[in-house]
């Protein structure tokens, strides 16, 4: 987390830097002027801000779409929902910690991405788009290795592509949704399989509860402790994490 932020405050440095120092601009739009350099025409730091921040606006929906974060909260809920302790951990603490599994696994990709996109860009050896397509490889080699085959063939059908020759020619625009449907399929089928052990408590709380004639107290709530308990006891969150982290990593 400190080099992120390291890399963040150098980012920013850069900037200024760049602001103060005298550059050769050409054809200004709106304001916006492109500079030459070493590697031929690059975007002007206003241009480089306006991108920033505009990847800073859309950085929610990246972070919960193209990285684990989808699949680690989608387990996550579906082990609350089973072990029935209703907002116990809470929304917070369960996106928080999907968020910090999520910087743990994708902290190689990161840094490969910034090291093959932004510092050239940075030192004006790559214009903006063959550096975005030379940031953009480690990406699509994350996401091509969780990627159903099945879904990338859906969404080259729908958009009329034509057939990749090889796994790293396929398009972000139809990488990405199949990454999304893939993960979200993977965290269902952990979900369900995580629900069976407590849905088979819940059954005999139900039947040893109705075979006496408790009905005073709801099934559910009779079985809530003993569920909690027999998570605790196999260190339910260490094996349940683990198994996610295991799963990005072989």
């Amino acid at each position: 987390m400190m080099r992120w932020l390291a890399r963040a405050f150098a980012l920013l440095a850069t900037l200024g830097m760049a602001l103060a120092a005298p550059q050769r601009a050409s054809a200004p739009l709106f304001g916006m002027a492109t500079s030459s350099g070493a590697a031929g025409t690059s975007l002007s730091v206003p241009m480089q801000i306006v991108i920033l921040l505009t990847m800073l606006t859309v950085l929610p929906a990246v972070v919960m779409s193209i990285t684990p974060f989808l699949r680690i909260v989608v387990v996550l809920h579906f082990l609350r929902q089973a072990l029935g302790t209703q907002a116990t951990p809470s929304n917070q603490v369960l996106i928080g910690l999907s968020l910090f599994l999520t910087i743990l696994i994708m902290s190689p990709v990161a840094t490969e991405m910034y090291h093959k996109g932004w510092e050239p860009m940075e030192k004006n050896e790559l214009a903006f788009a063959p550096a975005f397509d030379a940031g953009a490889q480690p990406l699509k080699t994350f996401l091509i290795r969780f990627a159903r085959e099945k879904d990338i063939s859906l969404f080259l059908e729908v958009t009329h592509a034509p057939a990749p020759r090889n796994p790293n020619d396929v398009d972000l625009k139809v990488l990405i949704p199949a990454y999304i449907l893939s993960e979200l399929k993977a965290g269902f089928q952990i979900g369900a399989v995580l629900f069976l052990p407590f849905m088979v408590i819940d059954l005999v709380v139900a039947s040893v509860t109705l075979s006496i004639g408790m009905i005073q107290l709801p099934p559910v709530m009779i079985s809530a402790p003993f569920k909690i308990l027999l998570f605790v006891l196999v260190d339910g969150w260490n094996l349940v994490l683990g198994s996610l982290m295991k799963s990005f990593y072989t």
